[in-house]
């Protein structure tokens, strides 16, 4: 369905959408601390974090904000509309966060994790891939309509921008959208299957989050490096936990966005003297073109900063709130993610949805198995699903709901994400593509 100019939401000032953001987050976070029963029941069965996410999304599907919209001019031209505080969130601070969080890492603790944190991301991987195919194969026997379509309007070129998106992240599905070519003026639908069975299944992992304990015994779950981590972390946060003074904001300021300002630098002068040195990086077909993307070094550069000046004594400024700050930062980041969930589109394509659900459900159902078979912890199992689903934007957000310590090991496996992204997304193209000729 195309928008036209009766889909302008009632409110197109950013700064006011901002402020209405900050309203649903504080909102959030203050009845979240109240110990009413009201409340303490609600938050039990509706995690906070997935609050943060579905009020922008009400708002948006009630028509009051919006990421995007089309009106008509003076002339009776279209005229095309978009919010930018996404583009400010995950630009800005979203590197930001990565720097912060990242400042008080201990990639020993973290090593000692051992092999499931990255068995459990690749199985996460493989569900992506396989589960496009096959959701194909199931959805073609009651509704073939859905997974039909010719040329350029065929269903799985559509599909392979989600598997770029669920794999590594937004330049991924962009990859994606310019390999295959798909219908521009379907590609809404898309978006719209991608972002609601993304946001299911990760409601159901912070669901489990409250469950940790009851899970992993059902797993068997060795969660004895898990909690050496807490420990170390935070035993390490207390020892230099002060009271944080204008100077300490003043070089947390300083530590982060000079950082963005160096990620945002050599992202661009690096993406583009790939581009133009390489034709394999160039060739947008090539499992390698993920090396040309800006928000991909954006990413590395920022997470390699924050590691390296956690080796220097700027690793202190932890105990002066740096990562607690990164968190501020992210959840700003979650709500302009939110404002793009519009709620009244669920079933604007049911037999869509579907697909999406099915296909979600089979990476989640492989991790589940992996996880049973290796005993990994559910911790392994979230952070591991988001890492490739949720990209850098999600998976420190899920790793900080087990504990703030885990943060950086979501930060790490996200960068992981996109640098196989667009490799396994045309594996999986290509998969769907022959399981739709079936």
């Amino acid at each position: 369905m195309e928008k036209t100019e009766l889909a302008v939401p009632l409110i197109t000032d950013d700064t006011v959408v901002f402020g209405l953001l900050a309203l649903c987050l504080g909102f959030v976070f203050y009845t979240s601390s109240l110990k009413t029963n009201f409340w303490k029941r609600f938050y039990s069965f509706i995690p906070g974090v997935l609050m943060c996410y579905l009020l922008p999304g009400i708002l948006t599907s009630v028509g009051i904000i919006a990421p995007e919209w089309q009106s008509l001019n003076e002339n009776g031209e279209l005229v095309e509309h978009e919010s930018r505080l996404y583009f400010m969130a995950s630009r800005y601070l979203l590197p930001a966060a990565l720097v912060l969080m990242t400042l008080s890492i201990d990639l020993k603790a973290i090593a000692n994790l051992g092999s499931k944190a990255l068995i459990m991301f690749l199985t996460g991987t493989t569900g992506i891939i396989i589960g496009g195919p096959i959701a194909i194969l199931i959805m073609s026997i009651f509704s073939p309509e859905t997974v039909g379509g010719n040329d350029f309007d065929a269903t799985w070129r559509g599909l392979s921008t989600i598997a770029g998106s669920w794999i590594g992240g937004g330049a991924n599905q962009a990859a994606m959208f310019e390999i295959f070519q798909y219908n521009p003026k379907k590609f809404s639908q898309m978006v719209l299957v991608d972002v609601i069975g993304a946001n299911i299944w990760m409601a159901v992992l912070l669901w489990g989050v409250g469950r940790t304990k009851r899970i992993d015994r059902w797993l068997k779950a060795d969660v004895s490096a898990i909690e050496e981590l807490k420990i170390t972390v935070s035993e390490f946060a207390e020892r230099i936990t002060r009271v944080p003074s204008i100077r300490d904001y003043i070089m947390m300021t300083f530590f982060a966005f000079t950082a963005v300002g160096i990620a945002h630098f050599f992202s661009g002068y690096l993406s583009t003297l790939l581009v133009q040195g390489s034709e394999v990086i160039s060739n947008p077909k090539s499992f390698l073109s993920f090396l040309g993307g800006n928000f991909f070094w954006m990413v590395v550069i920022a997470t390699a900063i924050g590691i390296i000046l956690s080796f220097t004594k700027a690793k202190n400024y932890e105990g002066a709130g740096a990562s607690k700050i990164g968190g501020v930062f992210i959840y700003i980041l979650v709500a302009t993610i939110g404002m793009k969930m519009d709620l009244s589109r669920i079933l604007e394509n049911p037999g869509l949805l579907a697909l999406g659900l099915i296909w979600i459900s089979i990476h989640a159902g492989l991790l589940i198995l992996v996880a049973k078979l290796i005993k990994a912890p559910y911790f392994f199992l979230a952070v591991g699903s988001q890492a490739n689903v949720g990209g850098a934007a999600s998976a420190p957000v899920v790793a900080a709901e087990f504990h703030p310590s885990l943060t950086s090991v979501g930060v790490l496996l996200a960068v992981f994400g996109y640098v196989v992204g667009t490799g396994g997304a045309l594996l999986c193209a290509y998969l769907m593509e022959i399981a739709s000729k079936v």
